[in-house]
């Protein structure tokens, strides 16, 4: 047996410490060590975006990510975007268009949608469908989530005059 590895990382704006064996994806250490349970493991190949977690500011599949590179990160989950406000708008939309059914594929949505969002302030739907092209959900067929997304950019448009 690997001995397990010292990391320091901030998860949600929380100094980290911890032993991790050096082959833990990052995944499987939000959620079986610090419990942070909205990150989700699908396919566990990098293709289903229901991993997907902010490194540094930037979007990534944490199933495809050791734990210890995430080594003095700082690491964004579902949790901390939403315990901080900062998607409440985009959450909401997504209730009112009704763009979650089962919800496993719902906080890696919503994660890549504020990413397109902070990069893009005004998406086309053609735009924003590619930007979710990494991510599968198979209950709504994406219109919604669309829609929702689309909903939201109006508002924040709509505040910033």
């Amino acid at each position: 047996m690997i001995a397990p590895v010292p990391i320091t990382l901030i998860v949600n704006q929380e100094r980290i410490e911890a032993m991790v064996p050096p082959r833990l994806n990052l995944a499987d250490f939000l959620r079986d060590h610090l419990s942070l349970t909205g990150t989700h493991v699908g396919c566990e190949h990098g293709v289903c975006g229901a991993c997907t977690v902010r490194v540094n500011g930037d979007i990534v599949r944490s199933c495809l990510m050791l734990a210890i590179q995430a080594e003095n990160a700082t690491v964004e989950t579902i949790e901390g975007l939403s315990d901080s406000g900062e998607i409440a708008d985009l959450q909401m939309a997504f209730h009112q268009r009704n763009a979650l059914q089962c919800g496993f594929c719902t906080p890696a949505m919503l994660m890549a949608a504020q990413d397109l969002l902070l990069i893009n302030s005004e998406p086309s739907r053609d735009q924003i469908r590619e930007h979710l092209s990494g991510n599968y959900c198979r209950c709504t067929g994406y219109h919604a989530i669309v829609d929702a997304i689309e909903s939201t950019v109006r508002a924040r448009l709509e505040r910033a005059e």
